[in-house]
């Protein structure tokens, strides 16, 4: 099973959208460093949390090595948060995975050293395309997120995913 390590920005989108059972769902083992779940996820409700859990996200130490390469990497991308940092050399670290962030500096690093990475946007394709919710759902997810300021997806790509998940209404 391939793994995706997670920052905490998609998790927050799609906490918004109803859609973390869905996440979880996928096929996917998913993991999040210990730093990000205490510290970044400080709106999840106790219940949220352990819905995640539950649902099969695993918290993960982050390895002293990878701890001393986060920190080399805040201080050549100060862009970039010491969370970010643990999220890029934990996914850096494990073999066939994923980095899943909504970043753009967290991004075009996991870009420029060729790791595959991935957003919300992703997340609500593969959801479905296994089935795991209705079009007219993802659709109003969507259409919600345009709408949100405090949702930050690239507005092109927004606009496609709502044409394309009209037609297949």
């Amino acid at each position: 099973m391939r793994l995706i390590v997670s920052d905490s920005s998609c998790l927050i989108d799609l906490r918004k959208a109803s859609l973390l059972e869905a996440f979880l769902d996928l096929p996917y083992e998913v993991l999040i460093p210990d730093a990000l779940f205490e510290e970044e996820l400080v709106r999840f409700t106790p219940a949220q949390k352990d819905l995640l859990l539950q649902g099969g996200l695993k918290v993960v130490e982050v390895p002293a090595e990878s701890v001393l390469r986060a920190r080399a990497i805040v201080g050549d991308y100060p862009q970039l948060s010491i969370h970010d940092a643990f999220a890029f050399a934990l996914a850096d670290s494990c073999e066939d995975r994923m980095l899943l962030t909504g970043d753009s500096g967290l991004r075009a690093l996991a870009e420029s050293y060729r790791l595959e990475v991935h957003g919300t946007l992703w997340v609500i394709d593969q959801i479905h395309n296994a089935g795991l919710a209705p079009t007219k759902v993802l659709l109003a997810v969507l259409r919600d997120f345009t709408d949100d300021p405090n949702v930050r997806l690239p507005r092109r790509e927004l606009a496609a995913r709502i044409r394309r998940y009209k037609k297949a209404e």
